[in-house]
């Protein structure tokens, strides 16, 4: 049986964020808050500063770098690297100094218009910061009655209007799962990365998205003490059982038991992608041959996984030294 576990290990320190880009991210977190500070200072006097709470896969530990995707721009060709850092911006207030949702987006654009040379944007959910090379700062902007200790966050949210939102309980949900079991932070990573793969080769996101992937996972969880490749299949074979059941994602915190898969449109795609992956992982855990083993986990994972380290070699077998040898006029001893 192939092992594959120091192929993972590998492939894990390739696709978590780097030191120094998780530096890069910090410092330009830290430039975005004091920006919005210095802005409500001079030109929104009489409000309060907002506080701001790191929210998302970079606070849980669990981002990963995207596969680069390819664009030209006037003739040069570049690499942009699609992936979101959420900031939470919290107004901790009286109820009667709430503003409306649409005013508190105007207020964050504006603090943050000119902190890169791309416009920022406003979405429904978010002010979105965008960086040269295709990554995103995510802005979403909170409303807490400062007055009511038990009181949920509200999302400024320009189309539904505030509804009841506690990202902040999440990461601390799976903070929990993970101090318990620290390999969880592996197996988020990989199925992200299977995940960016399989969009990647599709061209389009097709996949559940990262948020899903994170409940699935944790709630489904197998471990091994020392091989990620079995924690691996075995947590996506409880995972696909789950869905059998029911194709259904529930959130664990506030607002609980929304179900994340109610937009989702493609059920039967994503099956059977699971399906593949699934039948790959069982025939490379049976594999004698690790370079064979490595070729089937590959397939789903992206070139990134590295068959280059695999020993084209049958687990177990015995290697034997090259005799010497012996010239025909060799004296004895």
């Amino acid at each position: 049986m192939a092992d594959c576990h120091s192929l993972f290990n590998d492939f894990d320190n390739k696709i978590a964020l780097t030191s120094a880009r998780t530096k890069s991210l910090k410092k330009s977190r830290k430039s975005i808050r004091d920006r919005i500070r210095r802005y409500y200072r001079e030109k929104q006097s009489g409000s309060i500063l907002p506080k701001f709470w790191s929210q998302g896969s970079f606070e849980m530990g669990t981002s990963v770098n995207p596969i680069p995707r390819k664009i030209t721009v006037d003739g040069e060709e570049k690499s942009l690297y699609k992936y979101d850092v959420d900031d939470g911006v919290y107004f901790i207030d009286d109820e009667a100094n709430r503003v409306s949702a649409q005013t508190y987006h105007n207020q964050i654009y504006a603090a943050v218009t000119g902190y890169t040379d791309e416009d920022p944007t406003d979405k429904d959910t978010c002010v979105r910061v965008v960086f040269h090379d295709g990554h995103n700062i995510d802005l979403p902007i909170y409303f807490k009655d400062k007055s009511d200790s038990d009181a949920l966050p509200e999302l400024a949210h320009k189309s539904e209007q505030w509804p009841y939102s506690d990202p902040r309980a999440f990461v601390k949900w799976f903070n929990k799962h993970a101090k318990e079991n620290p390999q969880l932070y592996k197996l988020v990573r990989y199925a992200k990365a299977w995940c960016d793969n399989q969009n990647y080769l599709a061209g389009a996101r097709k996949m559940p998205s990262g948020l899903v992937l994170t409940i699935w996972f944790t709630e489904n969880a197998r471990y091994s003490n020392d091989r990620d490749d079995i924690a691996l299949r075995d947590t996506l074979k409880a995972v696909r059982n789950s869905i059998d059941a029911e194709f259904s994602c529930l959130r664990p915190t506030e607002l609980k038991d929304e179900n994340l898969l109610e937009k989702y449109s493609h059920e039967e795609y994503f099956k059977k992608k699971l399906d593949d992956f699934l039948e790959s992982a069982e025939q490379a855990i049976s594999e004698s041959n690790q370079k064979e083993a490595c070729a089937k986990w590959q397939r789903h994972l992206g070139s990134r996984f590295p068959c280059h380290l695999a020993e084209d070699r049958d687990e177990g077998a015995r290697s034997f030294p090259v005799p010497a040898i012996v010239k025909s006029n060799a004296k004895g001893a």
